[in-house]
């Protein structure tokens, strides 16, 4: 039932990792933008890890809650729900939009019921309220009566799914509420429910294999639930519909079989026993058809054909439990795990993560049972992310290094550069450029309060009252001659143009003047920044260095520290995957020895049969003579 709901899981964990913020909202602040850039290419540690620094930071006053929404969600993606719950409980109290806080709880749900922790599961679905989508509203009542299940409240499970629309209901529905009706005791509507889903047609949209598979699942049901109650009829109607490639297409010939065995026909159970028998010896359905071929061929009558088969099954037992041997040898050296995470890299860690490739093994068949093991899939993924910490760490300490070089840099650097900049603000002479300036402001404001036109004369009006004034001494000092009392008036005339010339230009000169004033006050003023900054650099840029020296020392000794912890970590988890994985083949060797122990039973019996019959024949032979 697990692994039913795990697939939908896998589906739904396709089309989001985490709750995505909310739409239609600008971003205001740039770090937050940058933070959703790295979400929506599912590039999500470094999502996380820029969105925590900004935050740290204060970087993003604008987006308060919406960061803390996507930080819980990125922090749920990585599986870290105890976390991720915190943050949304908090959430809880403040403003934040019951549509986001909605959403958030039911994935933090998804992911408890997918680690195995119900309780929490069911805790987080009771804490969503009304404004979750109605596109994930069929999920949530599934997911709901999932976590019900696992916590054996059947009946509730069964309550909460009736309350949908079957018609319109997925055939995840349908077959979950069916199981719980059985579970629940009311087996007839179970079983109708289910029967119903064994005999549907393949819809046309959607994943055709997908519904296929759940199909024969619903079918396979049926049909040992019928052999369990003894109705080996219904069971092989049932059995009879589920396809002879697929994956419950083992388990279904295997129930055919002892269905027909029920109803007294062992030449009918050699059919599918037969094809059963002839497949990949892995799946324990294959092992146990072994033994129930000659099992069959002993209820026929062919003894010697039923004690071959069974020596045959042991041998293939044998054979098998040395395969297991190796398999579980090359896991336990490594070839799983490592394997694993080569051949399937990720740009970073996530918690939704598939394998795509499997790795060179003696018996690839074997891995089967143990990638479909949830419990491995996740010791795996934690495995790796702890590998890609590791190699992050290992990174930074790197680029630490790199950071001891640039600091350097600016160190000497700064040390060059100091001497030249003091030079070239001394030979500025900064002093003396301001008593430039105010002297000039004097000049302007006298010239002003004089009326002084000619001081706003440009140069060639200037020259031209030089002449006039050369003019008029030379005039002066030739005195009055009536032969140049003409060249006098003319002279007049001249310099009285020239002085309506200035007079008419000094408002637009004067705005000049104090323009240009104001700019030289400015530029002074931007100087003396410049050397108040020097200074400042001066006294602060050491301090400043050494601060930044420290923080890379504090850094580096947190990676000193943090790497080997994470490395024993990786190694632990290593260790504890691997275990994992070998105990799914130490059961199948377990297996191996409860059918080895059914076979050599077996062979005895049909042994002791035949020293009875031989007896038996000695002794009429004797009787006769």
């Amino acid at each position: 039932m697990r692994a039913c709901a795990a697939a939908l899981l896998a589906v739904c964990a396709g089309a989001f990792a985490a709750p995505p913020p909310p739409a239609g909202k600008p971003v205001v602040d740039p770090h937050y933008g940058d933070a959703l850039f790295f979400f929506f290419q599912e590039r999500y540690f470094t999502s996380v890890t820029n969105l925590m620094v900004s935050q740290h930071f204060q970087r993003m006053p604008s987006h308060a809650d919406d960061a803390e929404v996507l930080r819980g969600g990125l922090l749920l993606s990585y599986g870290l729900h105890r976390e991720a719950g915190q943050i949304f409980e908090r959430l809880a109290e403040t403003t934040t939009t019951p549509a986001v806080r909605d959403r958030a709880w039911f994935f933090l749900a998804k992911i408890r019921y997918q680690r195995g922790l119900d309780s929490e599961a069911k805790a987080a679905l009771d804490r969503i309220g009304d404004a979750l989508p109605k596109s994930l509203a069929e999920e949530r009542a599934l997911l709901h009566a999932n976590v019900l299940m696992a916590l054996g409240d059947y009946a509730g499970a069964s309550a909460l799914l009736s309350t949908l629309k079957l018609p319109e209901a997925s055939p995840y529905v349908r077959f979950n509420l069916g199981v719980a009706q059985v579970r629940s005791g009311d087996a007839a509507s179970g079983s109708k429910l289910l029967d119903e889903l064994g005999r549907s047609p393949t819809p046309a949209g959607g994943n055709p294999d997908e519904f296929r598979t759940l199909r024969d699942r619903a079918n396979v049901a049926l049909g040992f639930a019928a052999l369990q109650d003894e109705r080996p009829e219904d069971a092989r109607v049932a059995l009879e519909r589920v396809r002879l490639e697929g994956l419950h297409s083992n388990k279904a010939l295997l129930g055919f079989g002892w269905a027909a065995a029920a109803m007294k026909n062992p030449k009918q159970a050699l059919v599918p026993w037969m094809e059963l028998a002839g497949r990949d010896p892995s799946d324990a359905a294959v092992l146990e058809a072994r033994i129930a071929v000659p099992y069959a061929l002993a209820e026929l009558g062919a003894y010697g054909q039923s004690l071959a088969r069974y020596n045959e099954a042991l041998d293939a037992f044998a054979q098998e439990r040395v395969r297991l041997d190796e398999s579980i040898t090359a896991i336990r050296a490594g070839k799983l795990l490592d394997g694993l995470a080569e051949r399937n890299p990720g740009e970073e860690m996530g918690w939704f993560w598939t394998l795509r490739e499997l790795p060179e093994m003696p018996h690839g068949s074997h891995l089967t049972a143990v990638l479909a093991g949830h419990a491995f899939q996740e010791a795996f993924k934690n495995y790796r992310d702890l590998r890609f910490l590791e190699k992050n760490l290992a990174d930074w300490q790197e680029r630490l290094a790199s950071f001891d070089d640039m600091l350097s840099v600016r160190q000497q650097a700064f040390a060059e550069k100091l001497p030249k900049v003091r030079e070239q603000s001394r030979q500025t002479g900064l002093a003396a450029l301001q008593q430039r300036r105010d002297a000039l402001a004097a000049e302007l404001d006298k010239a002003l309060e004089a009326g002084d036109g000619l001081a706003f004369a440009n140069a060639r009006e200037q020259e031209l009252a030089a002449r006039i004034q050369r003019s008029r001494e030379t005039l002066a000092r030739i005195g009055a001659d009536p032969t140049i009392a003409d060249a006098a008036e003319r002279l007049r005339r001249v310099q009285g143009a020239l002085a309506w010339e200035i007079a008419r230009e000094v408002p637009a000169r004067s705005w000049d003047a104090k323009k240009a004033l104001r700019a030289t006050d400015a530029t002074l003023a931007e100087a003396r920044g410049h050397e108040q900054a020097l200074l400042a650099a001066e006294s602060e840029e050491p301090a400043r260095f050494a601060r930044f020296a420290e923080r890379i020392k504090a850094l580096r000794a947190r990676l000193v520290a943090l790497s080997p912890r994470v490395t024993q970590l990786a190694t632990e988890q290593k260790r504890v995957a691997q275990e994992i994985a070998v105990a799914e083949l130490s059961g199948q060797k377990e297996r191996l020895t409860g059918y080895e122990t059914q076979a050599r039973f077996a062979v005895a019996q049909i042994q002791d049969r035949a020293l009875q019959s031989r007896s038996a024949n000695e002794e009429a032979e004797r009787a006769k003579r």
